[in-house]
């Protein structure tokens, strides 16, 4: 048996993301030990690195989720997980778009400057003034 430090370690995640895991439903109440600490198991270290993997793949949580479902029923037809798989690859190539989009214009940006002062800066121009792009790179997902 793991206690939380440990098997933190062990998945190469961190205590405060274990403790959210559990909140949230991904990872089972772990047993508890007579001095209330808790105690993870082998099957609680695969399950993590089974999360910590899917969203080093840029999985959302909803998709680990049902991810984690279909894996508890190893019998079932696998279409479910393909399927979940083809809209995270069509997310990814959406970003790689936007990346590439995003690419393109800090280029374009650092080639027109004229390594003047500020005031003539392209690059604080641009950022200044989203129409001095080349093309529309904003995406509902941006920061704010």
């Amino acid at each position: 048996m793991l206690t939380i430090g440990k098997l933190g370690e062990a998945a190469g995640v961190k205590v405060p993301t274990i403790r959210y895991y559990e909140q949230i439903g991904l990872l089972p109440e772990p047993e508890r030990s007579a001095g209330n600490q808790r105690l993870y198991g082998q099957s609680a270290l695969d399950r993590l690195a089974f999360i910590r993997h899917a969203r080093e793949l840029g999985f959302p949580l909803d998709a680990i989720r049902d991810l984690l479902s279909l894996s508890d029923e190893p019998d079932q037809s696998c279409a479910a997980a393909d399927v979940i798989a083809k809209k995270q690859l069509t997310a990814v190539k959406a970003r790689i778009v936007r990346l590439t989009a995003l690419k393109a214009e800090l280029e374009r940006m650092i080639t027109q400057c004229a390594q003047g002062t500020v005031a003539d800066c392209r690059v604080i121009e641009v950022l200044s003034d989203h129409s001095h792009c080349a093309q529309d790179h904003r995406t509902s997902g941006a920061a704010e």
